[in-house]
């Protein structure tokens, strides 16, 4: 494992100055100067942060901590340690109340949609936020997650832009470590913390190296699902992993429209983000 975690290893230099200068440029060109991150105590949302204030100065830079009456203390408390050592503002909205007044209708709800249901409620309040602060909602999802389609369309996944979306998890420990975060941050065991207990490689029944090492080489590589394997993965686990990325591809795309005038949205009618500006 750790012979092909190797593949994974980036020049952290070289990354951070571009991610730096990405965050700057893509909001400055909209005119705007601000940034807004859902900060949640987790190892993604933290490197945003780092990130976010390196380009923007700390004045410009919002973390909004959104707590749940089950989020754990050291959530909140790590997240506090990233605003104290960052400078940056903050901000503590609880969505217990106005979550729970849209739960309590139903009285069997399972984990899954609750976790989304508390998902878009935070983006709800980033993206509110975001016109009170007159700054852009930066994302938080690294490139495993989106491959692999473990978030919320139209929540966590949901962002103006996103710095860290084409790196892997790995990857991004390997910059947390290069920003100086706070270790136990890093070292805590990933999780969306939506319900007590919460891992999040419980949840997908596989550790996060071992997808970043076969989604790197399925999609970055293009190997087969059979040179995968040789790898020395089960071939059920590649193949699962593959299926996943197919099954949750519309997550990564707005929505399709049909087709019905000669240039429709997104098929026939497109430009770049930054179109006249």
């Amino acid at each position: 494992m750790d012979r092909l975690i190797e593949k994974l290893k980036i020049d952290c230099s070289l990354i951070s100055n571009y991610l730096v200068e990405f965050v700057r440029q893509e909001i400055t060109k909209t005119g705007l100067t601000k940034a807004v991150i859902g900060l949640s105590g987790g190892i993604d949302s933290s490197l945003v942060a780092y990130i976010a204030k390196e380009a923007l100065g700390k004045n410009n830079v919002y973390g909004i901590l959104m707590p749940y009456k089950l989020s754990s203390k050291e959530s909140i408390d790590d997240a506090l340690k990233v605003v104290e050592d960052t400078g940056i503002n903050h901000k503590i909205v609880e969505i217990t109340k106005a979550a729970d007044a849209y739960l309590e209708n139903f009285e069997e709800i399972n984990n899954v949609r609750r976790g989304n249901v508390l998902a878009r409620m935070r983006m709800i309040v980033l993206f509110d936020h975001s016109s009170a602060y007159g700054g852009l909602v930066v994302g938080t999802s690294n490139k495993t997650e989106l491959l692999l389609g473990y978030g919320t369309w139209y929540g966590d996944m949901a962002s103006s832009l996103n710095p860290i979306g084409d790196l892997y998890k790995n990857q991004i420990y390997q910059l947390a470590r290069y920003f100086n975060l706070p270790e136990n941050i890093i070292k805590k065991k990933p999780s969306a913390d939506l319900w007590v207990g919460q891992s999040d490689e419980d949840e997908l029944g596989f550790s996060y190296d071992e997808a970043d090492i076969i989604l790197y080489h399925l999609f970055d590589l293009r190997w087969s699902i059979d040179e995968v394997v040789k790898l020395g993965f089960s071939k059920d686990l590649v193949e699962g992993i593959a299926q996943r990325v197919r099954k949750n591809q519309f997550k990564r795309l707005p929505p399709i429209i049909a087709k019905i005038s000669t240039r429709t949205i997104n098929i026939d009618f497109r430009y770049l983000r930054d179109w006249g500006m």
